[in-house]
């Protein structure tokens, strides 16, 4: 199987990546399920990207129901090392406008029922995540989005939901209060499972609309979502090209060893059907 060191998960309106050349798309079995879709892997300027619409083509799976584990695991599989996400959110703040980019470096996870670790059945792991996005790799980003005649905000707090319902204008509120500068629905498990596996993982978030708090707007719905979302995708592909050019192959970021000391199990009580399924990530430390 081909490696490919750079990754690009799709959000919601972004399902494809338009101006490249398809070299393959492979379809990988992974222990935990099929992932999203199959891989398409690109040859984009001259540089090959795999490619992961994160619902699935035709927008099949919601938030809960991404098959994260899967969706990582293949692309570790890829050799995947960088993975560039991006992901439709509302903004929490007046000065972050629709239409908008925000590229995040906190996260405040209010998840409840996603499984978001590698570790467990018999294996104990504790990884550090106090900067949920890779610093070397959001640095990058931010630069590249910033050099870009696109309206955007460098660094903010993204505020992840269980969904699928939209925020009561109570929990907006909340969130606002406690510094939230965006809110999705889909960056967790996604950033935590990422670090697990040791990969490098920056968020670009393209802004819909204004949540619910902001009382002179209209409530959210799907339809105002999705009309600028497909305004954001001239955006996004541009941030896109960019990322794409400029980044190096060498990473100088701690992503590469986050689960280095992470493995609290006695290695020989570690079932071998444990290890069998987590040997792509871990077995360099079994």
């Amino acid at each position: 199987m081909r490696k490919v060191n750079i990754a690009v998960i799709g959000g919601t309106g972004l399902y494809g990546m338009d101006d490249s050349t398809t070299v393959g798309t492979f379809d990988i079995d992974t222990p935990f399920g099929n992932p999203s879709d199959s891989i398409t892997v690109v040859d984009f300027d001259g540089k090959e990207v795999a490619f992961l619409p994160r619902h699935g083509r035709g927008h099949r799976y919601l938030p809960t129901e991404i098959p994260v584990k899967a969706n990582i695991y293949a692309l570790k599989k890829l050799g995947v090392e960088r993975i560039v996400a991006f992901s439709a959110v509302g903004s929490l703040k007046e000065k972050i406008r629709p239409r908008e980019v925000v590229v995040p470096d906190q996260l405040i996870d209010r998840t409840r029922s996603r499984d978001n670790s590698f570790f467990g059945d018999g294996i104990v792991g504790h990884v550090s995540f106090a900067d949920p996005f890779c610093p070397d790799l959001g640095r990058t980003v931010r630069e590249i989005v910033a050099s870009l005649p696109y309206p955007s905000h460098d660094g903010g707090t993204y505020v992840c939901m269980e969904g699928p319902l939209f925020s009561t204008r109570a929990e907006s509120n909340l969130y606002r209060s406690w510094g939230g500068s965006v809110i999705g629905m889909t960056a967790i498990p996604e950033a935590k499972l990422a670090r697990e596996a040791e990969i490098c993982y920056s968020l670009i978030t393209l802004v819909t609309d204004y949540d619910c708090w902001k009382l002179e707007e209209e409530a959210v719905t799907i339809d105002m979502v999705i009309e600028n979302m497909r305004a954001n995708t001239e955006a996004a592909r541009a941030i896109l090209k960019e990322i794409v050019a400029r980044l190096s192959d060498d990473r100088t970021c701690g992503c590469a060893e986050a689960a280095r000391y992470a493995i609290m199990t006695d290695k020989k009580l570690i079932p071998g059907s444990v290890k069998r399924k987590l040997d792509l990530f871990y077995g360099k430390y079994f």
